[in-house]
This record gives structure tokens, sequence and C-alpha cells, in this order.
């Protein structure tokens, strides 16, 4: 079969050149003079030939790599097996444990087994992943065993290194979160060995353990007197559990696909891993179920994370394809990775775990770079857990903003503008409602709005930094002899509009308020929604003050995102940054602003957490994080100080008393991108918006067509007034039938009108949940509504 494949390989390869040529002499010979874009024609013959013979090389390639399999196992049952190692699991060096876990399929039939055991064991290999069985490459991939090798002798120096300390053991002191001190021995007591002393409860339920701050493997010796916390899943630190469950994924796509894993992180949704493939190899969505399959086969092995410290030298000697990323290695049966750990002690405590994405990505997110595939997963210790995250992606991907936005008519995309937002009549309501919301907090907070250019000289972008860190992601071009760029941030401009004029000490704090339009060219494999866009605005503003100020602007800033977030309804998290091991600047200077932002944070009453080192090069950070309706967080609001574009744009005021000074500036924003918050705001409330923000105020329905005359004329009135009113016309639709699709369309309240309201110039008033709240005139309803909106009520039509 293989040869037959490969002879009408050569024979179609023949035809294409020969097609080739002959369009090469028709377009050299007749077709001179035509334009460029007729000179690239191709005949749909040649492209058929084409497309079949892609499809022929991937059968030939799989043909190919059975019959070297069926070859292997003919020569693991009779001669001798060159070949029946691959047939055997490499994970069978590590213990007899893992020798009793080996998969039935992988088992290698000796010369005097039973004929009987041998047709069970045929059966067993043809089953696939819905019968028990899962589908692999047979023959793994042969730097699998090549590495394998290479880490058992490495394991074996390890492991003599580790008893000749356990034989010089000392007694250690472990002190306990509660207070208490259990006693260990250097190098040979684990954690888990003391979690099991306190409760086996607590260390059968155990993810990972902290040892002075530091996570730790649980069955990693402790090497001194030491404070010991144990986590279990619930803890925020036990991604430990999804970066495991990234291994064992990894394992799964190297024995399903034999490509080169590259990375493989805990995400806040799960994990996932990256590999290269040769050729033009995908992965598909319909290959899940087999990999979920072998990664159950893992799951049953129990294999055993190890932790192994090799030098620089070996790794370039045990992964010659591979990316390297640390000098710690990870082992978890057959894959070994190059990941610092820590992970669980075994992967049976991945208890459930589920395959749902694939994606194509760069190498280092750089588009010149090799394309890989990514395949995301899920894992939970219970069942019952990873149950409720199917559920509550269902209703995740039922809040999906781009869902609404088309179905509400808000805004939409086109392939002409890729990352450009088209927002519709409806969808610009809710964008300017959200910018006046926020004016309206300038004028009270004592900011000044600005309008600043779009498009500057390269030049500003050199002296803010921008141009040598970030032009990648800029949209730049040639004008006259110099290169410009559209702005991705106002920060540059602003620091202009500051040193236009020599600036007083009495002028500050100055705060400039810029909603102006941003453009960042991101990659555009990575644009989703209003979430990730190319052309955005923010709610951006920045505060040029004095060191001695910084306290009291930054309590007006949390003051300011309070207030903001109560109006939506969001909860939220602080998280202060600290200075980062790089950093630029007076190491006092940090300090002392470091405190300030602590005492601010204290003083606003909030809980907030610490993040240490992970503050920007520039200064300290407070980051904010919302959560919606359905328990997500998002990241929107930032306050950051910046110590350095002053010192590049040489911004100083005249002090008092006399002498130049350098300002600090608050870089602030509460929405962030306008464009995301909608996003997040659709998917909060479910499409269902607060009067104040909706899309669809007022609905106003006539009981039948001799009546429209006077809807028209109440919709008028509501319209003129600020609200977003329409009147159902439509004389071929009944009353309840018009109702009811304006409750569908999430009008706030529906006003139905009659004979007795037209004579009393009143509305029937009810509301989208069908809450009647009867007849009252249109003055009293306009009142109210109005009074409603203006104060911005999350339950309108509760409070009515």
């Amino acid at each position: 079969m293989a040869e037959c494949l490969a002879a009408r390989l050569a024979a179609q390869e023949d035809q294409i050149h020969l097609l080739t040529r002959e369009i090469s002499t028709l377009r050299d010979g007749l077709c001179r003079g035509l334009d460029a874009v007729g000179a690239g024609v191709v005949t749909p013959e040649l492209e058929t030939l084409r497309t079949e013979n892609e499809k022929l090389k991937y059968r030939l390639l799989h043909l190919r790599r059975g019959l070297q399999a069926e070859l292997e196992l003919e020569e693991a049952q009779g001669r001798r097996q060159p070949g029946a190692k691959w047939d055997t699991a490499p994970g069978k060096s590590t213990g007899k444990d893992q020798q009793r876990n080996n998969r039935a399929d992988n088992k290698v039939a000796t010369p005097d087994t039973k004929s009987g055991d041998k047709n069970k064991k045929e059966k067993k290999q043809e089953k696939g992943p819905g019968d028990g069985g899962a589908k692999e490459l047979k023959p793994w991939p042969t730097y699998i065993n090549e590495r394998l090798s290479l880490y058992e002798e490495l394991k074996r120096e390890s492991d003599a290194l580790l008893a000749q300390k356990a034989a010089h053991s000392k007694p250690i002191t472990v002190e306990l979160p509660d207070g208490r001190k259990m006693a260990g021995k250097a190098w040979v007591t684990t954690p888990y060995q003391l979690a099991s002393d306190i409760s086996q409860g607590l260390a059968d339920n155990a993810v990972i353990s902290r040892v002075n701050g530091e996570l730790w493997d649980l069955d990693r010796p402790l090497e001194q007197d030491c404070s010991l916390e144990i986590l279990r899943f619930d803890n925020e630190d036990a991604q430990v559990y999804w970066h495991s469950s990234a291994h064992i994924l990894g394992e799964a796509m190297e024995r399903f696909y034999g490509g080169c894993l590259c990375y493989g992180p805990p995400i806040e949704n799960g994990f996932y891993y990256d590999m290269f493939l040769d050729g033009q190899k995908g992965v598909s969505s319909t290959e899940f179920g087999d990999l979920e399959g072998l990664c159950k086969n893992v799951v049953k092995e129990k294999q055993p994370f190890e932790r192994l410290e090799i030098s620089k030298e070996t790794l370039l000697k045990m992964f010659k394809v591979r990316h390297h990323k640390t000098s710690i290695c990870s082992k978890c049966g057959p894959l070994i990775d190059l990941c610092r750990g820590p992970h669980v002690r075994h992967t049976g405590k991945i208890k459930a775990m589920k395959i749902y994405k694939n994606s194509s990505t760069y190498w280092e997110g750089r588009s010149d770079m090799e394309t890989l595939q990514r395949i995301y997963g899920i894992s939970f210790p219970d069942s019952k857990m990873l149950k409720e995250w199917e559920r509550f992606q269902e209703e995740a991907k039922n809040r999906d903003h781009r869902k609404i936005g088309k179905d509400q008519e808000l805004f939409f995309f086109h392939d002409l503008s890729p990352g450009s937002c088209f927002f519709m009549p409806r969808g610009a309501y809710i964008y300017n409602t959200l910018t006046e919301f926020i004016r309206d907090e300038y004028w009270r907070r004592g900011f000044q709005e600005v309008a600043s250019p779009n498009i500057y000289n390269s030049k500003l972008w050199e002296t803010s930094g921008h141009w040598q860190h970030y032009s990648e992601n800029m949209f730049s071009f040639p004008v006259e002899d110099d290169i410009f760029a559209l702005k991705p941030m106002n920060c540059p401009g602003h620091c202009l509009m500051f040193s236009h004029r020599p600036r007083s000490w009495r002028e500050l704090p100055l705060r400039l308020a810029d909603f102006g339009v941003l453009h960042r060219n991101e990659l555009s494999g990575t644009l989703t929604g209003l979430t990730r866009v190319r052309r955005f605005q923010q709610d951006d503003a920045h505060i040029f003050c004095t060191m001695e100020q910084i306290e009291s602007e930054m309590k007006g800033c949390l003051d300011f995102l309070r207030c903001v977030y109560d109006v939506f309804g969001f909860s939220f998290q602080l998280h202060l940054s600290t200075r980062p091991e790089k950093y630029l600047g007076d190491i006092s200077v940090w300090n002392q602003a470091e405190k300030v932002n602590q005492n601010s944070l204290n003083e606003f009453g909030e809980p907030w957490k610490l993040n240490p080192g992970d503050g920007a090069f520039y200064g300290p950070k407070i980051d904010i994080k919302i959560k919606d309706a359905i328990g997500r967080y998002h990241q929107c609001a930032t306050i950051q100080l910046d110590f350095q574009l002053p010192i590049r744009f040489n911004l100083t005021f005249v002090g008092d008393p006399e002498g130049r000074f350098r300002p600090v500036i608050i870089h602030r924003a509460i929405l962030g991108s306008v464009e995301r918050m909608i996003a997040i705001l659709t998917e909060n409330y479910a499409g269902k918006w607060p009067l104040w923000i909706s899309p669809r105020q007022v609905m106003v329905v006539p009981v039948n067509p001799s009546l429209e005359d006077y809807a028209k004329m109440v919709c008028k009135q509501f319209t003129e007034a600020g609200f977003m009113a329409d009147a159902d016309l439509d004389s071929g639709c009944l009353l309840n039938k018009k109702i009811r699709n304006a409750q569908l369309a999430q009008y706030n309240f529906i006003l139905v009108v009659g004979e007795k309201e037209k004579m009393t110039n009143s509305v029937n008033v009810r509301t989208r949940d069908n809450k009647v709240h009867g007849e009252l005139s249109v003055a009293e309803v306009l009142a109210r509504l109005t009074l409603l909106k203006q104060s911005r009520c999350r339950s309108a039509e509760e409070e009515f």
C-alpha cells in the first residue's frame, strides 16, 4: 500500500512540475506586458493536484509509521527485539509501583505467552478512547528514551548525594502557622510526613507546602529550622495544582503528537502547553478525546513528580531540540521538563481534568518566530468542581459581550479595520454615557480635561523611552524626512503640556485628563472582541505634584475609584506592587513613595495585598481588580507613581522658597479602556442594563392603531428629556406580543397607552421583569425616571 501511494505521489509531482513549466512558458511568452496581478495565475487543475498531493503525503507518513510499528511488533513477538523497547513504557525504570501501573497496551508479549492472553491484549490495543484505551504514537519519539536514560543516571547521582546528607542529619524544629512546633531531621523529614502526623486528612488534601515563605514540594526533605504551612487547593498559591496538570498534558502531547514541548504554565483559569510540530500539521478539537484518554492513563499510574538540579551542559545534552528555561528539571513518567516546580506528589492527585480549547501562537509572541500549537486544559481535585466549572463556562458563554453586542445591535467589527470597533447608535450611547459619568466626576474633583494630538514625531517617543522598548507595538509611518507614530498612550503629550511654559508650586497638583484616541499594534491573533483592540480610549489622567502631595492625591484617586465602582456594583481587590530588582532612581525616594502608598491604603479602609518586587521600573503602583456578577476578576484601574518621565522630559517647577524642583507624575485610570469596560459591563449585567446607561430605556406600546399618534407624542416627550425611547407601531402585532418583545429587548420600562390613558394624559407602567406599577401621569413618570437616571440607580425598576 505504501509503495503504491509513493508511486502515485511521484507521478503527481511530475505532473505538477510539468504544469508549472507550461504556466511559466505561457506567462513569459504570451503574457508579457500584463500587470503583476495576472502574472501569478494558477489553474484549478494545478490547485487540485497540489491539495491531493498534500493529503497523500499525510497518508503516506501515517502508513509508514503503521508499517514500522507492525514490524517492531513482529520482532518483539518473534526473533529479537530491537524495536520492543519502544512498546514498553519508559517510566518502567522508576520503580516497582510504576511497573505495576504500566498500561496493558504497552506491555510486550514474550514468545511463550499463551495465545488466549495474546488475543486479549490485541483487543485491548484495538480499543479507542471511548473503550478505555488511548491512541498514541508507536514507537514513541526516539528522544524520550535517550532523555530518560540520561535522567536516570543523573538521578542516581542525586539520590546518592541526598543519602549522604541524610546520613549526617541534624535535628530541626518546624514551626506551624498556629505557633506549634514539631521536631524533624534535616534532609530526611518532609512536609508530607509532618502533615500526616498532624492529620491524615490534611496530608491527603494537601496540594503543596510553604517553607519559610517559599513554595516547597511535599516530598522534598526539609533542610533546616523553618516555618511550615500546608496548602490546599483553595489557597491562591495552589496554582501548583494546575502547573502539575500541565505536565500531564505535556506527557500526553509528546506521546500523541511527538512534537517538541515549549512552555506549559498555569494561568488564571487552568493551564496550557505549547508544542512545536514540524511541517503544516496542526491540532484539531476532534483529538481532545484521545488526549484526555492518555491523561487519564497517566493519572491512573500515579507517576511521582521528581525534582532534579542539573548543569547547563547536561541540559544541552538532554534537550537538544528544546529551548532552555531553567537549570532545574521535573519528571513525571516519561516526561522530563525544564521547570523549577514545585509540584503535587504524584499524577494521581489530579482527580478531574478536561481539555477544552486549542489555538496557534508564536514562539515568544513574535510573528517572525516559529508557529506553536497551544492546548488549554483545566483540572480539579473533585469531579463535582469540574461540573460546576462547566456550568460556569456555559453561563459565561451566554453572557459573552460579542454575542450580546450583536443581538442588541450595540457594536460590530469588520475585516477592513481589524481591532477597531464600530459602535452603532445604541452602543455609542453607552460609550458616551460612561465618558460623561467620568467627566462629571472630573469637575467635582478638580481635574482639567485637555485634548492632545494623535500623531507625534518619533523623537518624542525616543525621549520618553517608548521607542526603544515599545516601537513594535506602535503604528509608525514616514512623513517627509521623519518617522511619525500614532500615540499608544497620553503621558508624553501631557509632559509637553506641563513643560510648554514655566510652572509654579502654586499650580500643583496639576490634574490633566484626556479621552484621546489611542492605537496599539496588537497581533491580529490576539484581538478578542472589545477586550483586546487596536483602537481605544481611556479615562486617562496624569497628576503632576510634589512629593509631599503624593499621599493626599493617592487618597483622592482611591476615593474616585470607589465612587465609580459602587455605581456599577463592583467589589474590588487592591494590590500594592513595590520596587522590582531592576529599578531606576534613588532607593530613598522609592522607600518614601512605598511608605506613602501603604499609608494611603491603610487609611482608605479596604483590605489590600502586597506584591513585593512587582512594581514598574519607574515607580511603585497600585493595581485594582474588579469582581463581576459571576465571580471573575478583571484588572481595569491602575494608580502608578512615576519618577522617570519628569527626568526624561526635564520637568521642573519653581518652588517656595525659590529654587527649581522636580515634580512626580501619578498615572491613573478608573475605567481603563472604555471599550474593555463596556465588554465587562455587558457580561456583568448579561445585557440587562441599569436604566441610567441602558441603550433601551423606554418603550411606548399603543393598545391599537388608533392610539399611535398619542404613543408617538409620549415617546417624543421622553426622547426630548434625554431618554432612549421608542414606540412600537407595528399594527400586525397583538398587545401581549408587543409587550413581550419589549421585555426580551431589555427595555427597562414599558408604557402601555389606551383610550383611558389618552384621555387623562397618562400611561400604564410596567417593567421588563413584568412588574406592573399601574396608571400614572406622563409628567410624574418622566419626573421619577429622570431622578432615577440622574442618581444612576442600579435597580430603577424596583425603586420606581
